[in-house]
């Protein structure tokens, strides 16, 4: 086997080169010109001095994903500050549409703010008036939803010159006029790659970024067959400029680069048949001084590593930190936080890049807190690990060895070897996901939104792969809710969620804010010593940086799961964030039924020291369930319905087919009554249009009668327990 460290390019210290979590708790019109004082920027220029300065020289703008190139999404503004926060109000808001989750981090250029929403629409709004300028519709297709895992949602654009550059969730880069919304160029990012067929399940859910002259972006899609890489586009032109592979394709092909040959003798078996996974879904960074991209690489697919390489290697470069040079893609150096990942541990969470003095010492420095539950600091030049120390509740590994990079692994998580349930922290989900953390260079504090979940994983060595489902190696059949109401108050209570605010030089927590509920929204942090953030059950919160004290909220009506930003125009500050629940395509009884009516109103906030805006009052309808206890739910079907239902539906529908109130809750459905009427929309696709795919190729009459018996039993049980009405749309 190859020794991993061989791999670094240079090599200062080592590398290591639950199923499903138990209860995995989650128009175009002209457009005014920018102001005179707030010129459209000059393109960025190679000279990485320039390119640090313009992102930096105009404080009242955020003109990247993160604000600046280190992603620290820390705003220097503190007109808004500890001793006004109180007076904080909304200054306008505007309704969108409801028929997704919003997850986008907005960009403020000159006088306008522009921002994506579900299904890639983009907007152009100015930014004191709330007036739309202009929309862009990229008319992404329904049906394409069932080739992602989580919803099609957009985490962001990029904006460089006189364009904006929006990915599509199925698989465009598409350039837009910064003025009036047309577009450029369009590319499609998977027609080439290697192994690419319309039937594969890549999708795109991520930002992309500036990087080396091009506009990078990755892709999604681990569990659903897929090979993992990123790709390099011209931005004037949209003409492919390079790609990395993530993984090692078919060894008996030549290889992309030379150091995927090298990756590949870390794997075993024919893990290319099924693509390998180490998909790039969300987070890179980029170090104009340096010249180098930061990528975080994906899980490995399938999760269960007897399936996918013979239960051995370290399969680089899966959960891996990756260091490219951004103009060309050549590999520079690689750090793998969990070494032949068999429980979706990606690496795909954000990269906080802050030069900091490290052992009297200053060091450029690249910060994560991946799915794991380690907070690594690693010089991001070489990519030596100086730091990995716990964040939050982990019981996988013991700790990380700092002599050989690598975290010592219990034995019981090994379930592959034991072929025993693993029960372990964190879950599939992580103890932080793709929520964006923010760091304060007042206080030098990371603050990240973590999540204490258990998670376990049973092995089914003999699963074989689907195209339509996910690909995980793992049993299904456990992923229900007790139908006891005291042990599922029992479950949600084990379920929790917390700010942190970590130290990165002491490798330690400050102080730990502790939420209502897990998997909160993205961090903003600014210069009057403010945190910014949003929870699952539609709070809005102002927190002081230094203590961690909730000091102000808003009642968004609705989740807000995006990361705020602020700017300031005319000599006000601002505070913008997108809300709307989607997203987790999971049901909300995980956190009992707190969330339970807390709906899609998906809306742009904005607020300001002068706001005295007020959102409508809900006029939701209430839905009442269909009692159909008259109808029978054979055992037999529905023990074979809970299986198929949890590989093919759970993760649109929702745990125990309890949904989340984007997609609909089966329980209430209108055709659930009928065996005809069921099979017309789950096998015949007559709701095709508005995003349910035919499943005629992979489930026959019986299977979809089984799961139609399944989601009866559910129907029975709410019926039992009074659990009968829902807020609709």
């Amino acid at each position: 086997m190859i020794d991993s460290r061989l791999l670094y390019k240079p090599n200062p210290i080592a590398c290591p080169i639950l199923s499903m979590a138990a209860f995995i708790v989650t128009m175009i019109v002209w457009v005014s010109l920018v102001s005179a004082q707030e010129p459209l920027p000059t393109p960025v220029s190679s000279d990485a001095t320039e390119q640090r300065t313009r992102a930096n020289d105009r404080p009242n703008e955020w003109r990247l994903t993160g604000r600046d190139f280190g992603e620290q999404r820390f705003s220097p503004l503190d007109d808004i500050h500890l001793g006004n926060i109180s007076s904080l109000g909304l200054a306008w808001y505007l309704d969108l549409p409801r028929d997704g989750g919003q997850e986008a981090t907005p960009l403020m250029v000159g006088e306008h703010l522009y921002f994506t929403t579900a299904w890639n629409r983009v907007y152009a709004v100015h930014a004191v008036s709330g007036k739309v300028i202009w929309t862009f519709d990229p008319q992404v297709p329904k049906v394409t939803q069932i080739k992602g895992c989580c919803g099609p949602v957009s985490r962001g654009l990029a904006f460089y010159e006189d364009r904006l550059l929006v990915a599509t969730f199925d698989g465009r880069l598409i350039a837009l006029d910064l003025k009036s919304g047309s577009e450029l160029w369009s590319a499609n990012t998977f027609e080439g790659a290697v192994n690419y067929s319309p039937n594969n399940s890549y999708t795109i859910t991520g930002a992309p970024r500036i990087a080396g002259g091009n506009v990078v972006i990755g892709n999604g899609g681990a569990e659903y067959g897929v090979r993992g890489y990123v790709s390099a586009f011209d931005i004037e032109t949209g003409e492919l400029a390079w790609r990395f592979y993530t993984v090692p394709g078919d060894p008996s092909k030549p290889f992309e680069n030379p150091i995927l040959e090298e990756a590949a003798k870390t794997w075993h078996g024919e893990w290319w048949k099924v693509g390998g996974g180490g998909t790039v879904w969300d987070h890179m960074a980029y170090d104009p001084e340096e010249n180098l991209l930061y990528i975080g690489v994906g899980n490995a697919s399938p999760w269960n590593p007897n399936i996918r390489s013979d239960g051995k290697g370290d399969n680089l470069f899966v959960s891996s930190i990756v260091a490219l040079r951004a103009d060309t893609g050549e590999y520079a150096w690689h750090y793998q936080t969990t070494p032949g990942d068999g429980w979706d541990y990606t690496a795909t969470q954000h990269m906080i890049l802050a030069d900091l003095p490290w052992q009297g010492e200053e060091r450029k420095l690249l910060l994560q807190a991946p799915k794991n539950g380690f907070f690594y600091v690693i010089d991001r030049i070489t990519g030596e690990l100086l730091s990995a120390e716990p964040y939050s509740k982990v019981t996988w590994a013991s700790h990380v060895d700092m002599d050989s990079g690598r975290p010592v692994i219990r034995e019981s998580s090994k379930y592959w070897q034991t072929g025993k349930t693993a029960i372990q922290y964190p879950s599939a989900g992580g103890a932080h996901n793709w929520h964006p953390m923010a760091f304060s260079g007042k206080t030098g504090l990371v603050y990240i939104p973590t999540v204490e979940f258990q998670g376990a994983y049973t092995p089914n060595n003999s699963e074989s792969f689907e195209a339509m489902g996910r690909n995980t190696g793992m049993a299904y059949g456990s992923l229900d809710f007790p139908k006891d109401p005291q042990k599922l108050a029992a479950l949600a209570s084990t379920v929790t969620g917390a700010l942190v605010a970590w130290d990165p030089i002491k490798g330690e927590a400050r102080w730990r804010f502790k939420q209502r509920l897990p998997h909160a929204g993205g961090l903003l942090a600014t210069a009057g010593d403010l945190l910014f953030q949003g929870e699952v059950d539609g709070r809005f919160m102002a927190i002081n940086a230094n203590t961690g004290e909730e000091l102000w909220n808003f009642d968004a009506q609705t989740s807000v799961k995006a990361a705020p930003i602020t700017y300031r125009i005319n000599g006000e500050q601002y505070v913008a964030v997108l809300v709307g629940r989607g997203g987790q395509l999971y049901g909300g009884r995980t956190t009992g039924d707190v969330t339970k009516d807390i709906i899609n109103r998906s809306r742009l906030l904005v607020f300001s020291l002068a706001g005295e805006a007020e959102l409508p009052s809900p006029s939701d309808r209430i839905n009442q369930m269909a009692d159909l206890r008259s109808l029978s739910a054979d055992p037999e079907q529905v023990a074979e319905g809970s299986i198929l239902y949890q590989k093919h539906c759970l993760f649109c529908h929702g745990i125990s087919a309890v949904s989340n109130s984007v997609v609909p809750d089966l329980r209430f459905s209108g055709f659930l009554a009928t065996t005809a009427g069921w099979a017309s929309v789950v096998r015949d696709g007559v709701l095709a249009s508005a995003g349910m795919a035919a499943f005629a190729p992979l489930l026959d009459e019986d299977e979809t009668e089984a799961i139609r018996h399944y989601v009866l039993s559910k129907n029975h049980l709410s019926q039992e327990y009074g659990d009968t009405t829902r807020v609709g749309r």
